[in-house]
């Protein structure tokens, strides 16, 4: 995978800065899989990524693929004063997902209309707590992909 760029895209929007430990599930996403770290002796997975497992201390990690598959945990919707590119796209939802096969792992996004879809794509209004979710794909900047999010029954 190419480098990721540090800084903002060309529309000013912000790009991830992953550290040696986080790298790996940037590689993953830039491929279109939602992987996440776990412990390759208890088995216990983690979010974020760090070195050591939290459970047995072992520093032997994997990185398992998960299906994609949530539900929003919680929700808020962030209102200008904000970054210039944040707020042209106000109110826009900022969002944590819950891992339908990793409960206590949970994610921060955006929940859009469809891959590509601006982040105010979602009308707030359809926004629930519990509301399934399904992962998908958007690539930034070229070498830089992040996960979204799709309402599942739309």
């Amino acid at each position: 995978m190419s480098s990721i760029m540090k800084g903002t895209t060309d529309n000013g929007l912000l790009l991830p800065e992953p550290d040696e430990d986080g790298a790996p599930f940037w590689e993953f996403a830039a491929r279109g899989e939602l992987r996440v770290q776990g412990c390759a002796d208890c088995h216990a997975l983690r979010f974020p990524p760090r070195p050591c497992c939290p459970r047995c201390r072992s520093f032997a990690g994997e990185w398992r693929r998960m299906s994609g598959r949530g539900h929003l945990w919680s929700y808020v919707l962030p209102h200008p004063p904000l970054l210039p590119a944040y707020a042209q796209q106000a109110p826009y939802n900022v969002v944590v997902v819950e891992l339908a096969d990793a409960p206590r792992i949970r994610l921060v996004g955006n929940v859009v209309a469809a891959p590509d879809a601006p982040l105010d794509s979602v009308d707030p209004a359809r926004l629930r707590i519990g509301a399934p979710l399904r992962v998908a794909f958007t690539e930034l900047a070229e070498g830089v992909t992040v996960p979204r999010w799709l309402l599942e029954r739309p």
